[in-house]
């Protein structure tokens, strides 16, 4: 049997906290104090599935690549999943593509084309090293990954997972929460935010919630909360493109590039290069939920220098 991915990102992981460890310890040899804290990139990837489109979530991965980003999480979705039998030669698959850009450690979040099954779990856990719900650190800042593979809310399980893990991890700043099925999105249309997972969010300073599965980019705010659904990275936006929902609608392919220093946290999303692109870029926070708040063309297009 082909070694996973899990097997192979965990000899990756022990190579890049050893030259972690040697850069922290050198940089404080230099300068007599500790590497500061929260100053990094991450890159998150939207789904790759729920019909993949040929050749975009490889032209993700390229970006991304060259943008050397500190780690990269998925919104989930990574494979095609659905038959139990199947869903091993997949994960194999996709590491095809993983394997062209080695060097970045990857988080995962479950989505339904991942897990909808007792035995797709026990694959998805073998091939990518992670829990279905999990969280970590990275400098001072906290990162939640929940599961709603198989449902379409958080269930109790999962709030006392987030409320446990919150709790515990109160002094960290900043905090993201993913999970995969943004069901936050009709919550906010019909004026509730008494949700459990809105209110431990406020309670707890949460500075983000990310989710994926629609294939759309949405960015809202509520109570000082971000909360966004990456689009696609690779997942099919055809549907979306027949009704005539394009670039305005959020129907476009895209991976985020986020910076963390102190504090703050800008979110950049990047459209990718190509024929099914344009390669536009824009601060999350440029968009509502009623869509950019930006010209969406290009100013230099108009641009007539004269010398």
């Amino acid at each position: 049997m082909a070694p996973s991915f899990a097997s192979r990102r965990k000899l990756l992981t022990r190579l890049l906290v050893v030259a972690s460890m040697a850069s922290a310890f050198a940089l404080r040899g230099l300068i007599g104090q500790p590497a500061p804290k929260n100053d990094f990139h991450f890159s998150i990837l939207g789904d790759r599935t729920g019909g993949a489109t040929p050749q975009i979530y490889g032209r993700v991965w390229r970006e991304v690549s060259l943008l050397h980003p500190d780690f990269v999480i998925n919104v989930g979705d990574t494979i095609q999943g659905g038959v139990d039998a199947q869903a091993e030669r997949e994960w194999l698959d996709v590491a095809r593509v993983w394997d062209r850009y080695r060097g970045f450690q990857q988080y995962f979040t479950p989505g339904n084309h991942d897990i909808w099954s007792d035995a797709s779990e026990k694959i998805y856990i073998a091939q990518t090293g992670f829990q279905p719900a999990y969280s970590f650190d990275y400098h001072a800042a906290h990162f939640t990954i929940l599961d709603n593979s198989r449902e379409r809310e958080l269930d109790a399980r999962q709030i006392a997972f987030l409320e446990k893990d919150l709790e515990a991890n109160r002094h960290k700043h900043p905090k993201f929460v993913f999970f995969h099925r943004p069901f936050w999105i009709a919550r906010f249309k019909q004026g509730d935010t008494s949700f459990p997972l809105h209110q431990l969010a406020v309670k707890h300073g949460v500075t983000y919630v990310i989710s994926g599965h629609g294939h759309e980019f949405v960015h809202m705010r509520r109570d000082g909360i971000g909360y966004m659904e990456v689009g696609s990275s690779g997942g099919t936006i055809q549907g979306h493109l027949r009704r005539g929902e394009g670039f305005r609608q959020g129907n476009f392919y895209h991976h985020i590039w986020a910076r963390v220093k102190g504090g703050q946290v800008w979110l950049t999303v990047k459209e990718i290069d190509g024929i099914m692109g344009q390669g536009r870029m824009f601060r999350a926070d440029d968009w509502d939920e009623n869509g950019p708040k930006f010209e969406t063309g290009d100013p230099a297009i108009n641009d007539n220098p004269e010398t």
